[in-house]
């Protein structure tokens, strides 16, 4: 069963997912961060709501939380509120977790593949030059003194 939350948060919880509910959560803040969805100060929804729209515990929402906010992805405000820290660089922060996460998996194909790190790196090499757009294949502009 796939519980959708309103448009305010719009977290998914898949109650048959294999993964524990608290770190689908957590997934989804951490990804709805690193896109720029909630910037900085942006409220969660609370806990007491986002575990009756979700059919989940309010224990599970409240780890999730901890979790998130021992991370230092989110602040909580005794009476007020969770929101998103105020810290400088924290999607793209995100972000590159996320790129190390895929790229950890790539690797560990790649071995399973029987790839050396030298043959995996070109390949990596291949897709990226596959997945460019025209503007990266052209000259970068000549600063004065190179003239």
């Amino acid at each position: 069963m796939l519980c959708m939350l309103s448009m305010h948060s719009s977290l998914l919880i898949a109650h048959a997912d294999a993964r524990p509910m608290y770190l689908q959560l957590i997934e989804q803040v951490q990804q709805r961060i690193a896109v720029g969805d909630w910037p900085a100060g942006h409220e969660l929804p609370s806990i007491r709501a986002l575990a009756a729209e979700t059919r989940v515990s309010v224990i599970t929402i409240k780890r999730a939380y901890s979790e998130l906010e021992r991370a230092g992805l989110i602040v909580t405000r005794q009476g007020r509120g969770s929101f998103v820290a105020e810290r400088a660089g924290l999607s793209l922060e995100l972000r590159r977790q996320e790129l190390d996460g895929q790229l950890a998996a790539a690797a560990d194909l790649g071995r399973r593949l029987g790839l050396s790190a030298d043959a995996l790196a070109e390949r990596m090499r291949e897709v990226a030059r596959a997945h460019e757009g025209p503007e990266a294949h052209r000259e970068p502009p000549r600063s004065h003194e190179e003239s």
